[in-house]
């Protein structure tokens, strides 16, 4: 199986870049990189001053053997911040919640005052929680300063090409929570 495929077996479709999006990411942008091995799959982002988790997928028999902490742990000894997309807890999907529980354990902590929304391809908008660690001390105003670049170097490259418009316009996805 691919990468691509495990991707497309584990994420939500309205999550997912197109797989020739993906692959321009990785030839074309300096910043983005994949790593994979039988374990674990993550495609990830780094800037100057911070990390961005595209996807991080742990293969189902290795699920709950700590490689996703441990793989996160290794991205923290960079000294950066990381930041990372996790759709909202859904009571009709328990994922959601071992998800949010992973990443809480491991130190993240919710954006609370930045609203993510987000559309699929037949312009349905759906939420999206921005997750960050460090949690002490961060100003969301620097984590929603990251996510801009985020959408516009991730998430919008080549995408009026792949998609005809952009993915994440950050003007447009992201505000403040009143």
């Amino acid at each position: 199986m691919d990468w691509f495929e495990k991707l497309n077996d584990y994420f939500p479709d309205h999550e997912l870049k197109d797989p020739d999006q993906l692959q321009s990411l990785l030839q074309s942008s300096p910043y983005y990189h994949k790593e994979e091995t039988e374990e674990y799959l993550i495609l990830y982002a780094e800037f100057s001053t911070f990390i961005f988790i595209d996807y991080l997928l742990v293969t189902g028999k290795k699920r709950g053997a700590g490689i996703g902490s441990k793989l996160l742990e290794r991205f923290k000894k960079k000294g950066k911040m990381i930041i990372l997309e996790a759709e909202p807890v859904d009571a009709d999907d328990p994922a959601t919640a071992k998800r949010m529980n992973f990443y809480k354990k491991n130190g993240f902590q919710k954006a609370d005052r930045i609203r993510y929304t987000r559309e699929d391809d037949s312009g349905e908008e759906f939420q999206m929680n921005i997750l960050y660690w460090p949690a002490e001390d961060t100003d969301q105003e620097m984590i929603m300063d990251k996510m801009r670049k985020a959408c516009r170097e991730i998430h919008n490259f080549h995408a009026h090409r792949f998609y005809g418009r952009k993915l994440a316009d950050p003007d447009e996805a992201l505000e403040w929570k009143h």
